[in-house]
């Protein structure tokens, strides 16, 4: 009811359950300020989690008192939340872009080629559906992105070829999965699949990178199911799995010997950069990242401090 994503779902029922083993297995009705304190300190002391994994937790707790357990308690909201230190992106240059995509190949190095080009997060980029790539305005539109937003951002000239054989190659897939029996469909996002019966057989619902393996579950719109071995439920193609290409990104970087912490998240970092030392402005950026708030943007700002206005150090006329 409050449009929160699988991933947080995931996440907050993570932090009750840690906070409930926490304090014994105790019920949390029973438990009060000097608890949650204690593990809130625990996890910044003992175990010295990041500030962002820490507001995490409090907020989960938080959630479970005010909305699980009807039970808003306002000792919650005194409770001080740690302060995010602002760090700077990994941003990796053009050269060390193209050494990795020339250590990738096959689907992972396409989907790589559309997080750098079209500053995608991982997640957007594996649940691309047909309908949502335009090779013709040479777009990419990302549905539901973070925060349940939509956008559009740039699709690169110079993988629309690629895009093109690959969406050749999931319509020979997609022509298998209906001839079989029972025919395996996309799960829809939402209510679409009650509204829409017949959608989830539609070339335009496909997943533009789907997965090699077929699922079986009672529903297709909720999240994929944990195990397969169910012979009277549904089969489901779902996507691409987001790990194969973490994988095979940190792989390509190491193969191209970067000494630079960098991973699937530093494209689209490099994309940011990348555009604004090409002279585009923040708020172009801003939109095609999808930034609610542009000085969330304004991170990759450190891009001005090189260049012919950048700042000229002292020790170069030494």
């Amino acid at each position: 009811m409050r449009r929160f994503s699988l991933r947080t779902e995931r996440q907050y029922t993570s932090w009750i359950k840690r906070f409930i083993r926490f304090h014994g297995l105790r019920h949390p009705g029973d438990l009060g300020a000097d608890e949650v304190r204690a593990f809130l300190g625990d996890l910044a002391t003992r175990r010295d989690v990041a500030a962002s994994t820490l507001t995490q937790a409090l907020c989960a707790i938080v959630f479970l008192y005010r909305h699980v357990l009807q039970r808003p308690l306002p000792w919650l909201g005194e409770l001080p939340r740690p302060r995010k230190p602002v760090r700077v992106p990994v941003v990796l240059t053009r050269d060390e872009v193209r050494a990795v995509l020339a250590a990738m190949g096959g689907v992972p190095r396409l989907i790589a080629m559309l997080m750098y080009g079209g500053g995608l997060r991982v997640s957007e980029a594996v649940q691309l559906r047909v309908k949502d790539v335009d090779l013709a305005r040479g777009e990419v539109v990302v549905r539901r992105g973070k925060g349940d937003k939509d956008r559009r951002t740039v699709l690169p000239r110079s993988v629309i070829e690629a895009v093109r054989a690959q969406l050749e190659a999931v319509r020979v897939q997609w022509s298998a999965d209906l001839a079989a029996r029972p025919p395996v469909v996309m799960p829809l996002p939402g209510a679409l699949r009650r509204k829409y019966p017949m959608a989830e057989r539609e070339w335009a619902w496909r997943w533009v990178f789907p997965a090699s393996r077929v699922m079986r579950s009672h529903a297709g719109d909720a999240q994929p199911p944990a195990s397969a071995e169910a012979p009277s439920l549904r089969r489901w193609r779902w996507h691409l799995h987001p790990t194969v290409v973490q994988r095979a990104v940190r792989a390509a970087v190491a193969a191209a010997g970067i000494g630079k912490h960098a991973g699937c998240h530093t494209l689209r970092h490099s994309f940011a950069t990348h555009l604004l030392e090409d002279g585009y402005d923040i708020r172009t950026v801003q939109e095609l990242l999808g930034h609610r708030d542009v000085s969330t943007t304004m991170i990759y700002t450190h891009v001005l401090n090189r260049g012919g206005l950048g700042v000229r150090s002292p020790a170069e006329g030494m």
